[in-house]
């Protein structure tokens, strides 16, 4: 049965109604329904209770969830659960407590606000569920499927003090077939702390010399390329291997390039490159205006276009994606290495503002920007952790070391003295309070010194 046996009137109907949307079971207990009404309050609290505990105690692990399509499959289900409890416990109690049949206006009124109720419930959980669905997509898209067995419990990292990830900015034309690696950094982070060294290598270091393989022995003396128009520089190694399977034997296309340029650049620098992650340049635009832009402090004016039609003055400003492209592209007025510092403290500028509420705001235009913009070999398994990291990097020294002239002869590169570079950026792990030692052209940068 359920018409009500008080006659509530439109005022007490419309109160109980909202009153049992805020705190389930008040209607009930208005009707006379006391262990009904106790049992959903009952829940009410325990449902609170648990959503409370999940943000407060699991905060930190919220995102390292988002990554993880089992846990977005489970949040969407529980979501959906709610939303229909939710909006069950409204309709029931506008049954038990509207107004007389006799009063249509009352129920009319009654009616339109037991919708309205029920639309305040739908409306965030069918966005919520969209982006669960966006978000898993982009994950299942991006990164390789997980192993079948979790490892979550376990040391993703297998107990190194250090992970490197090779960032690369492609930059690909109609005008140039392929894709060459203009933009290469390897972003070594300290897994306890986040501190972070950039190790920047320019795109015309020449005679690469190749870890042992297929691809040493066919170059024993270093890269030279295919020819006049292709002089072995080290941003034409992820195309050649493409274009040359028998440099990567067994090594799928679409894999080949990213596999020889993770395994040379870690020969150049003595370390280990653990996974790569390639940028198309003009997605990197996308991603930058679906977060609104990046801010920068520019410190002299910087030419760009191919006919010099534009202009970036000095200043910290908001780029948007097509400026922060030319920020971090153009040559004119400079050279390579100017411009790899600027790449460096774009990456950095987007690092720092990458902030969760930005993410939230634009997320369905970062989702459709970053499954065309980005290509890694990052195993979903181990996206949580990098997420738990990313977080610890954002609070921790960021510094740069590239190697280009006066300290690196590109076209003769001293590969002993990069590696020992290295290993003394790496041996430094400035503690707060004790900064880095004063930044010179031959050792680690301080990033917060040159990218405001």
């Amino acid at each position: 049965m359920t018409e009500n046996r008080r006659g509530f009137g439109l005022g007490a109907s419309m109160a109980l109604t909202l009153a049992s949307a805020l705190l389930w079971g008040v209607a009930h207990l208005a009707a006379e329904r006391l262990k009904t009404g106790l049992a959903l309050m009952f829940g009410y609290v325990v449902m609170l209770a648990g959503i409370l505990t999940m943000v407060t105690a699991y905060s930190a692990h919220l995102l390292s969830l988002a990554v993880q399509p089992r846990w977005l499959v489970g949040l969407t289900v529980v979501l959906v659960v709610v939303a229909l409890a939710w909006t069950g416990v409204i309709v029931w109690s506008f049954l038990l407590v509207r107004p007389p049949s006799a009063d249509t206006v009352g129920r009319f009124l009654t009616t339109t606000l037991t919708a309205a109720l029920c639309a305040l419930v739908l409306a965030p959980t069918v966005y919520a569920a969209r982006l669960t669905y966006l978000s898993r997509d982009v994950v299942n898209t991006v990164f390789a499927p997980a192993a079948s067995t979790p490892v979550m419990a376990q040391d993703p990292w297998h107990g190194a003090r250090r992970v490197n990830f090779l960032l690369l900015g492609g930059d690909a034309a109609p005008s140039r077939p392929g894709v060459r690696t203009d933009s290469m950094t390897v972003a070594s982070v300290d897994i306890e702390t986040g501190a972070t060294v950039l190790f920047g290598l320019p795109r015309n270091l020449q005679r690469i010399e190749f870890p042992d393989g297929p691809a040493r022995a066919r170059f024993p003396f270093g890269f030279t390329g295919s020819g006049p128009e292709t002089p072995g520089l080290l941003n034409e190694v992820y195309q050649f291997a493409e274009d040359n399977p028998d440099m990567v034997p067994g090594v799928p296309k679409g894999k080949r390039g990213s596999t020889l340029l993770k395994q040379t650049i870690g020969s150049i620098l003595g370390i280990d490159v653990d996974y790569y992650a390639l940028v198309d340049m003009k997605g990197f635009a996308e991603i930058i205006d679906a977060m609104g832009g990046v801010k920068v402090t520019i410190k002299e004016p910087i030419v760009y276009g191919k006919y010099r039609e534009g202009l970036l003055p000095a200043g910290t400003r908001r780029l948007s994606g097509e400026e922060a492209l030319w920020y971090g592209r153009s040559r004119t007025d400079s050279d390579d290495y100017v411009r790899m510092g600027r790449q460096k403290c774009l990456l950095n500028a987007v690092a720092k503002q990458a902030e969760p509420m930005t993410v939230l705001n634009s997320f369905e235009r970062l989702a459709i920007a970053t499954k065309r913009a980005i290509s890694t070999d990052l195993p979903q398994e181990v996206l949580p952790a990098v997420v738990d990291l990313s977080q610890k990097v954002k609070d921790a020294k960021v510094r740069s070391l590239s190697f280009v002239p006066p300290l690196i002869n590109t076209a003769y590169p001293d590969w002993s003295l990069i590696r020992r570079k290295v290993a003394d950026a790496l041996e430094e792990r400035p503690s707060a309070g004790h900064p880095a030692r004063t930044p010179s052209l031959d050792s680690p940068v301080n990033l917060d010194a040159t990218c405001a």
